[in-house]
């Protein structure tokens, strides 16, 4: 009856350190796209980089929803060539001068002010 006994408890013993799960927490990071990758995705698509975050336009639920223009954070300083790098201030189609403002509704979406008009760019991040 003890061996029994014995044998009962090994095994749950056995059981349930085996049946003891990781609690260590796991996080999920987000990595930013660069400009390459964007342009290889869409030929098409209108980017500027702000920060080491490429943003872009003409995302058809990002133009449905209205913005406030916020502060000032930057403006396009230059104009990207081909086989040059996409660096921080630089655009493929605004040009030069092209004031950039936080949106007020959203941390994601800068707007670009073109004569008088706010259009939104979406930071563009693959997670």
């Amino acid at each position: 009856m003890r061996a029994v006994l014995r044998l009962l408890i090994v095994c749950t013993i056995l059981l349930t350190g085996c049946s003891v799960q990781d609690r260590t927490s796991t996080s999920k990071t987000i990595d930013k796209i660069d400009a390459i990758e964007v342009l290889a995705l869409d030929h098409e698509a209108n980017i500027f980089q702000h920060e080491g975050v490429i943003y872009k336009t003409n995302i058809d639920w990002v133009n449905k929803l209205p913005f406030t223009k916020g502060s000032y954070i930057g403006k396009i300083t230059k104009v990207h060539q081909k086989n040059t790098t996409f660096t921080n201030g630089m655009a493929n189609e605004l040009p030069v001068g092209t004031l950039l403002f936080s949106a007020t509704e959203r941390s994601d979406i800068l707007l670009a002010e073109v004569d008088g008009i706010l259009i939104p760019y979406l930071g563009i991040v693959e997670g």
